[in-house]
Order: C-alpha cells, then sequence, then structure tokens
C-alpha cells in the first residue's frame, strides 16, 4: 500500500523573509511515492500526450545529463521501492502502472521517461559563463509559469518576474548552484494560496480583480495550500544540477483543520509585502481568506467551549 500523502507546512507567522531556507535531505528520503502517485502519473502520460511542447523541452547539448537522470533514478527506485519497481538488467518494471521501461533502447527521451516515473518534476540546470541556466526540464505542475519563455535562459532571467529575487536570492542561488557536491542533496519548501486545485497551472499570476464569489463561508472549499518541495543534485558525470520539484495542493480546509495552522498561515500571509502578495495573485481572495482564517483561529477548541 502506497503512505498517506505528507502534508508540508512551509509557512511561519512572523516577518517576511526572502531566503533560501535550504535543508539536507538524506537520499533515502529523495523522493516522494505517496498515494496519489496512481492520479498524478496518469495525469502525466495525459500531458505528455496532449500537450507534450508545453511539458517538456530540451536545449542541445543537455543530451548525457538527461540520460543521467534516467540512470540515476533506475539505480535508485528498486533500490528505495523495491516493493514497486524491479531491475532486470536492463529493463526496469514498474509495478505501480504495470509499464517496463527499456533503458537500453529507451522509446523515448530518457529525461521524459524519467518523468514517467516519479510524481517530482524533472529540471535539469547547468553551470554557465552568465550564471546556472535551464537546460531541460519535464514539467507538468507548473506554478504558473511557462517552460517554453524559460527554456534555455539564466536563472535570474527565469525568476525576473519574481520580488526581490535579483536583489536578495539571485546570487546567493547562483552560489548554491556552482557549489552543490556531488552526493549531497538539498531540500527546501515553499508555498502559495491558490483558488485552483490543478497541478497544471501554466498561467494565473499577478492578477488583481477581485472574485467575490470566494467568502469567508466558502474559503475552506474554494481556496488551496500549494507547496513546492523542491530537491538539488549534483549529477557527477555530466555536471548539471537535477531539479526537483513536487508539488501538493491541499484543499484550505484541511490545513485549517491542523491545530495552530489556521493562525500562523494568516500571520504569514499578512506579513507578505503587497509585491509579493500581487505575484501571488492574493488580491483576487484576500479578504476572505484572512477572514476565514481568523474564525478558524478565533473558533474554541473541540470541548472548550
Amino acid at each position: 500500500m502506497l503512505p498517506a500523502e505528507t502534508v508540508h507546512l512551509p509557512f511561519e507567522d512572523g516577518p517576511f523573509r526572502m531566503a533560501m531556507g535550504l535543508l539536507s535531505c538524506p537520499a533515502a528520503a529523495w523522493i516522494e511515492l505517496d498515494d496519489r502517485y496512481p492520479a498524478e502519473m496518469a495525469e502525466r502520460r495525459d500531458l505528455l500526450a496532449s500537450r507534450h511542447a508545453e511539458v517538456f523541452a530540451a536545449c542541445p547539448g543537455s543530451e548525457a545529463a538527461r540520460a543521467e537522470v534516467l540512470a540515476l533514478l533506475a539505480a535508485h527506485l528498486p533500490q528505495r521501492f523495491p516493493g514497486w519497481f524491479r531491475r532486470e538488467g536492463e529493463v526496469l518494471h514498474n509495478a505501480l502502472t504495470g509499464e517496463r521501461w527499456d533503458l537500453a533502447t529507451p522509446p523515448c527521451d530518457p529525461l521524459e521517461i524519467a518523468g514517467r516515473l516519479v510524481q517530482e518534476d524533472l529540471c535539469l540546470i547547468r553551470p554557465a559563463a552568465e550564471g546556472p541556466v535551464l537546460e531541460a526540464a519535464l514539467l507538468c505542475a507548473p506554478s504558473r509559469w511557462r517552460l517554453a519563455e524559460k527554456i534555455g535562459r539564466p536563472l535570474r532571467t527565469v525568476h525576473g518576474p519574481v520580488p526581490f529575487y535579483a536583489e536578495r536570492l539571485g546570487a546567493p542561488v547562483d552560489r548554491f548552484m556552482g557549489q552543490l557536491r556531488p552526493g549531497r542533496i538539498a531540500l527546501r519548501l515553499n508555498w502559495s494560496v491558490v483558488d485552483d486545485p490543478a497541478l497544471f497551472q501554466p498561467g494565473g499570476k499577478h492578477r488583481t480583480l477581485r472574485d467575490h464569489g470566494i467568502t469567508a463561508a466558502n474559503a475552506g472549499t474554494r481556496l488551496f495550500l500549494r507547496t513546492e518541495r523542491q530537491t538539488f543534485r549534483r549529477l557527477p558525470d555530466a555536471g548539471s544540477v537535477l531539479f526537483g520539484i513536487r508539488v501538493h495542493s491541499y484543499p484550505l480546509a484541511r490545513i485549517a483543520a491542523i491545530p495552530g495552522a489556521a493562525a500562523r498561515l494568516s500571520g504569514a500571509v499578512r506579513a507578505l509585502p503587497a509585491a509579493m502578495g500581487a505575484y501571488k495573485s492574493l488580491p483576487v481572495f484576500r479578504e476572505a481568506l484572512l477572514a476565514y482564517l481568523d474564525a478558524v483561529a478565533e473558533a474554541p477548541a473541540p470541548g472548550t467551549a
């Protein structure tokens, strides 16, 4: 049986801080696998069949790195999840989907096969004189950005629309990408509140028109906490950094039911600078969101009224 989806709560009540917030990740925790796997992999297959150019892109010269990603996962998954993945020579069996992959003669791009094995999106970032560059990606859960607009560009350009990124994170991120050692896996989490539960969201930032249909009474079901669990791992042979992004979308009511979470999220939303709130399209429902969270936070605990 697949484990239950982990609930990540990467927000705090306190002053806004723009920081990478990196943690060390043991190899056993590198890849998340949970009960969302069947549905998410079915959606990936549909996207790759119907919108391939939107979810897959690769620059010339990234071939070795793309192949190394598949080799890395084909070694890791049977070792870490032997009940679901089995390796027989150059054939990888996935018991969860019933698929078998010929690793010696892949039927499609190795990075695409890798993306059909795990719930993470997989991006490759190579070192370059102008700064780390996004050289390839399998991206089925974009958080309101379009792969075609970012592929082949330096990270500072990729993150150009993000408020405060250039002055606060641009240099540290570039430095981290250059210094990450093979064998080390780093992890970070981020969050946003959105009005759409879909994983595939290529658009929707910078909206300001208020949605009066979202109220304090229904915000728990109309809004969602969207988190990204991001991992970073240097490919020892190609030298590129494999950037994994696992997106979770939780109904807000599920989060608010966790003791203390509503108050913490309310404080975190209030602490966001106006520019960051606008970037995240919070003006669309900010008043309803805060009213809902405050009502939950102030309600007496069951049995204490």
